[in-house]
């Protein structure tokens, strides 16, 4: 038997779903032949039927008021994804199942119509990928992203976006009307210009390089774009603060954001093998100094320390990216959403009744 790197996946194992009574047992992931590790690589789209698509965002660490994920599972495979940790509700592992059985939310657009027409909806922006990627690979075959977009621009509804796939390109028509109208703020998530870097933590994203050029081309057709440099993983990625900032100050960003990784529930497992497996040698300093960020833990679940940390070295990064802010991103400013234009544009057709 022998113990292999599951290259194109992030994660190296799967970790036993809690609510499950059966266990995956050998969470090592040792393989008797290749055709064992062929099929971990394979991607398999399930097509779900949700009644609901929006979600409450409650957290004041967000700044939005709603979310909606028209995928849930990711094939991108960012190996610190908080997100794996939901996979667990239907069913599946966190680990290489997460970015392996992608459930396809098929009548999506249709729910979020039936949400814009109700009387009762008051317009309040809604926030693309705030649990797993719209324009992971899978939306270039569904398109539900698309779909949802056009009836947001149909209802002139605000809408935010994060992502770090260059698929988004595809829409920049509809992303420039409704930035046309204040109606659309568009988020990147960079981690890392380092390529060696990247295939390792998120082996199935979009370059670092490819992403400076979405955030150029999105802000030349004048849509407003924040960077965010997430997660600041430490002795990984931390020394390219300013790097990143410059980069996206001269491709047009906005502004800058970042966060420090937390690793809950079975990420922290997850993360921890990966670390193992690919730097070894820096596996004790980089889980000292996450939890040195956290009260001495890996996990944070507390508002408004969570996601930027404490102690020295959330210090230190804070201080970094202050300094770079102000260096690069001066007088910058990412205008408002116009909620007054949803009623006004509402579907005419609905007034005949």
């Amino acid at each position: 038997m022998k113990d292999q790197y599951i290259y194109g996946r992030g994660a190296q194992i799967n970790p036993d779903n809690p609510f499950d009574t059966n266990s995956y047992g050998n969470k090592g992931l040792i393989w008797d032949d290749d055709d064992e590790i062929q099929a971990h690589k394979k991607t398999e789209y399930i097509r779900v039927y949700p009644k609901t698509i929006l979600t409450k965002v409650d957290s004041p660490d967000i700044g939005i008021s709603y979310s909606m994920n028209p995928y849930q599972g990711c094939e991108h495979g960012c190996v610190y994804c908080y997100a794996r940790n939901t996979h667990t509700y239907w069913g599946y592992s966190a680990g290489i199942e997460f970015e392996q059985k992608i459930l396809v939310k098929e009548s999506a657009p249709e729910i979020l119509e039936k949400k814009l027409k109700s009387k009762k909806w008051k317009p309040a922006p809604i926030m693309f990928s705030g649990n797993t990627d719209c324009y992971q690979p899978g939306e270039k075959k569904y398109r539900l992203t698309r779909r949802m977009l056009e009836i947001l621009w149909r209802y002139r509804h605000p809408v935010g976006l994060i992502t770090k796939n260059a698929l988004i390109n595809r829409d920049i028509d509809i992303l420039t009307d409704l930035a046309k109208e204040s109606l659309v703020h568009v988020a990147i998530s960079i981690t890392s210009f380092d390529e060696e870097v990247r295939r390792r933590l998120e082996p199935r994203t979009s370059s670092g390089a490819k992403r400076i050029q979405i955030v150029e081309k999105l802000s030349n057709a004048g849509i407003p774009v924040t960077v965010i440099f997430a997660p600041i993983i430490p002795s990984i990625n931390d020394s390219e603060v300013f790097d990143i900032a410059k980069a996206s100050a001269d491709a047009g960003a906005v502004r800058m954001h970042h966060t420090i990784v937390r690793l809950n529930g079975a990420v922290a497992e997850i993360f921890q093998d990966w670390l193992r497996k690919n730097y070894p040698d820096r596996y004790d300093r980089v889980i000292h100094q996450i939890e040195s960020c956290h009260g001495g833990k890996l996990n944070d679940s507390r508002f408004g320390t969570r996601m930027r940390g404490e102690g020295n070295y959330a210090k230190i990064i804070s201080q970094q990216l202050k300094l770079a802010k102000e260096k690069y991103f001066s007088g910058r400013v990412m205008p408002q959403y116009n909620l007054s234009l949803y009623s006004k544009y509402r579907d005419r057709q609905l007034e005949l009744f």
